[in-house]
């Protein structure tokens, strides 16, 4: 199976530059970043403290095994009454990912990970912004291969965003439809 990286440069940019007309290589635009990211909410309300550390720590080892790398806990900025959140307390967790590491995730989430998922028809268009940014939610972390559904105590949803250089919606629609992923029609 040819690679994601070799895959854009030996057929995406060149099928770009003829059906979009850019100049050049350089004016295609590519993806710039994959940040992944999970609240952990319903998980950890009415727990004790004790409760939600073994929580925090189990989808912190769940991403870190996801994604092949740590992720940043992130904290409160205010506190809000309403949902029981005090100032600098974690609320969830976030990842960036670029370079290889950027495309090993997103070969095994087009080709692994979406197609397990529960009644997946495809990616709907509707989930582009007008700068041509990808946005998907997963319900399930099971979904993905390195984690195993019957050792998982937790299972979480997560967020992902593909960021691309894109000037339009269209462009990065078209870029990542040409990548290999399953957008519908």
């Amino acid at each position: 199976m040819i690679q994601l990286k070799d895959k854009y440069n030996k057929e995406v940019i060149p099928q770009m530059i003829e059906k979009l007309g850019y100049r050049n290589a350089m004016a295609v635009p590519k993806i710039k970043k994959v940040v992944i990211n999970t609240g952990f909410g319903r998980l950890v309300s009415g727990k004790t403290a004790g409760e939600q550390k073994k929580i925090y720590a189990v989808i912190l080892d769940d991403l870190s095994l996801i994604c092949g790398q740590r992720p940043v806990l992130t904290k409160a900025k205010k506190s809000v009454a309403g949902f029981k959140i005090r100032e600098g307390m974690p609320i969830g967790v976030m990842i960036t990912l670029r370079g290889r590491k950027m495309y090993d995730f997103l070969e095994r989430l087009i080709h692994i990970a979406l197609p397990r998922s529960r009644d997946f028809r495809g990616i709907d268009p509707k989930s582009f912004d007008k700068k041509g940014n990808l946005t998907i939610a997963i319900k399930e972390n099971i979904i993905f291969p390195e984690i195993s559904p019957e050792k998982s105590k937790t299972i979480f949803g997560l967020e992902m965003t593909v960021v691309t250089t894109a000037k339009s919606r269209e462009e990065g629609l078209e870029l990542l439809r040409s990548i290999g992923f399953p957008i519908k029609q």
